[in-house]
């Protein structure tokens, strides 16, 4: 497994499920490389619809607040953009409707690297079933990387808006049970933790999310000379 040998992309995008996804999974190679300067998207496929057990919330009310939450995590990031999609969250499925509109990003954004969810990750470490979301929403990502946003020829309404054909040749998957990459966050450890203490609906105490945090970024880090660690499964694609 590689340590950070990873590109300083100038742009990126990432494709996630639900508002907080990005954040868990890549949030510290998000902060770097907003460091470095590059442009950063967030395209979120859900509305986050679903994730309370508070028996007063509504769907609608959670809409506003997870929007809310994403958008000043994404602040503390340097993230530029936060897109919504405005899917049902838990209702996802990889469609020629989904496919347009993750096309629709790409070629709009024209991103060197893209984040996305491991579509391939049905169990992890044989203590987590993937949500179904990330699985449909990281399918129909990879669908949309190629060959759809590839050819020209694939949804040819984006043309007439003046967008072209893009390849993205870098990718990074996340979750994974079959990670390649282990990328250094030691010196945005801290900002990965503010952000996610930001998804104050989702995280319970934030104290001992900031334990749980440390302690999963410490094991990713295990075996190399960091303290702190995300990793990924990188596939780079031939041109």
């Amino acid at each position: 497994m590689s340590e950070n040998n990873y590109p300083q992309p100038s742009r990126v995008l990432v494709i996630s499920a639900h508002p907080d996804d990005p954040d868990f999974g890549a949030a510290g190679t998000v902060a770097c490389w907003a460091r470095q300067g590059a442009h950063i998207v967030y395209c979120i496929v859900t509305d986050g619809s679903k994730g309370s057990s508070e028996p007063d919330m509504t769907s609608e009310e959670l809409v506003r607040i997870r929007e809310a939450e994403q958008r000043a995590a994404a602040r503390v990031l340097g993230v530029a953009e936060v897109v919504f999609l405005g899917y049902e969250d838990g209702r996802v499925a990889n469609t020629v409707a989904l496919r347009r509109d993750l096309v629709r990003q790409i070629r709009l954004h024209r991103p060197e690297v893209l984040i996305t969810h491991d579509p391939t990750a049905r169990i992890l470490h044989n203590q987590y079933l993937n949500h179904p979301d990330h699985r449909a929403v990281g399918d129909a990502a990879l669908d949309a990387v190629f060959p759809l946003a590839r050819d020209r020829l694939n949804f040819p309404e984006h043309e007439a808006e003046g967008l072209q054909p893009h390849k993205v040749l870098d990718l990074f998957l996340t979750p994974t049970d079959q990670p390649n990459l282990v990328v250094d966050i030691t010196a945005v450890m801290d900002l990965k933790i503010e952000a996610l203490q930001k998804h104050t609906s989702q995280i319970g105490d934030p104290e001992a999310l900031a334990k749980r945090l440390r302690e999963r970024a410490a094991s990713y880090a295990a075996g190399t000379s960091f303290q702190y660690a995300e990793r990924f499964r990188r596939v780079q694609l031939q041109r």
